[in-house]
């Protein structure tokens, strides 16, 4: 019986070691990515009504893995429909280097629906291949004063 226990397992792992490689070796067990994010800019310091601002948020994975989606979104503390910025336009980025950056200038005046004595949430967010895969979220915050 253990004979064919021993069997059984050595059939199984060369088959495994087969479809792996070409040159039959084995390739390194896949582990989720391990995300991080850096929001640049904005900062969370005080802003004014009509003030031009860069977005600049940092998206890494720590073992160089591929970044799949991303998004950053900036709205309206205690009112999330008013959102002035979501981007990019096109979530899966699929960046295989482990390093994407998403850069983006706005104005924060009323056609982009800022007013003063507001708050506002950058909210930055990178997950896996499937949806929620790995995935890591990063806020800031930043008020806005009138003109």
């Amino acid at each position: 019986m253990k004979l064919l226990n021993y069997a059984f397992l050595l059939v199984l792992s060369l088959g495994y070691m087969g479809c792996n490689s070409d040159e039959g070796e084995v390739e390194p067990m896949m582990t989720a990515p391990q995300y991080s994010i850096s929001i640049m800019s904005p900062t969370t310091a005080d802003k004014k009504v009509n003030d031009d601002v860069h977005i600049h948020v940092n998206f890494d994975e720590t073992e160089m893995m591929t970044i799949h989606h991303v998004n950053v979104q900036i709205y309206q503390k205690g009112n999330e429909d008013n959102v002035i910025f979501n981007g990019p336009s096109e979530a899966h980025v699929h960046n295989e280097e482990g390093h994407f950056e998403l850069h983006h200038d706005i104005k924060l005046d009323s056609i982009t629906g800022v007013e003063g004595h507001t708050d506002w949430i950058v909210k930055a967010k990178v997950w896996g291949h499937e949806d929620s895969a790995a995935e890591v979220i990063e806020e800031i915050e930043f008020h806005v004063h009138p003109e």
